[in-house]
């Protein structure tokens, strides 16, 4: 990922968005002395990683640290908090994510307005949500599953990181609305904490961003079903998109 750093500042030498910023502030040489780049999730999950990974390519690039910090709470509510709360000059940034947009309209009293509070400086990344399912689950295939938990009603575990709303939590609920199966929702703080509990047997299926589950996958430790885009994903090419699945199985029933 080659950026010249002209352009890299013109994107206001951020990352993913910040409090609402003077000129002033940016008529100066930026930056001039650490940056806080503050995730809404506990450590280890997929934004965590990618804030983690971008934060020592900005390091690296304009010389100056960017320290990520982790505020986990309220499906990342606390940490948009405090960067709305912050001096608008810069120096805290916030990753947004998915949940960021779906909290604005599932949450009826916030103490900000994402849209008028936070301005954009960049787009990261795009990846998809993963189906996938701990290795005793007796299904290899998205119709297999909901075969399989049609039989077995609220006795199946689906975990999400990040709390009420993150989007592996909307994928779970519009896949349960869809192919009308009856799921017990699990969340968890975070998406380490999701995961070790998928691969320990707690919970059965999650939704789960690819970064964080990649290798679990290739370590034969969890089983993909599917991705949630409508395409399948570069990542992992031999396995299909969610979306093949159901609608077939809407327009068989």
């Amino acid at each position: 990922m080659k950026v010249p750093r002209r352009a890299f500042l013109h994107l206001a030498g951020g990352a993913a968005a910040l409090p609402a910023v003077s000129r002033f502030a940016w008529a100066q040489a930026y930056p001039t002395r650490p940056v806080r780049f503050i995730v809404g999730y506990p450590a280890g999950g997929n934004t965590d990683i990618v804030a983690r990974l971008i934060g020592q390519w900005l390091s690296e690039r304009l010389g100056r640290p960017f320290i990520v910090e982790n505020r986990p709470g309220a499906g990342s509510n606390l940490g948009t908090e405090a960067v709305v709360n912050a001096r608008p000059d810069g120096y805290m940034l916030l990753f947004a994510a998915t949940a960021n947009a779906i909290n604005a309209t599932l949450y009826e009293k916030l103490r900000f307005n994402f849209i008028r509070d936070i301005a954009p400086v960049a787009a990261l990344i795009h990846l998809p949500n993963v189906m996938e399912v701990h290795p005793s689950v007796p299904a290899r295939t998205v119709p297999e599953f909901i075969a399989y938990a049609k039989v077995n009603p609220g006795k199946i575990n689906m975990a999400t990181g990040g709390g009420v709303g993150v989007s592996g939590h909307m994928a779970g609920e519009l896949f349960k609305a869809m192919a009308g199966v009856n799921m017990v929702h699990v969340p968890y703080r975070g998406s380490a904490q999701a995961l070790t509990d998928l691969i320990g047997g707690q919970v059965q299926i999650m939704f789960e961003p690819l970064p964080a589950s990649i290798e679990y996958i290739k370590a034969g430790k969890l089983r993909p079903l599917a991705v949630t885009t409508a395409a399948r994903s570069e990542v992992l090419p031999d396995i299909p998109a969610l979306s093949e699945f159901v609608a077939g199985y809407e327009a068989s029933t």
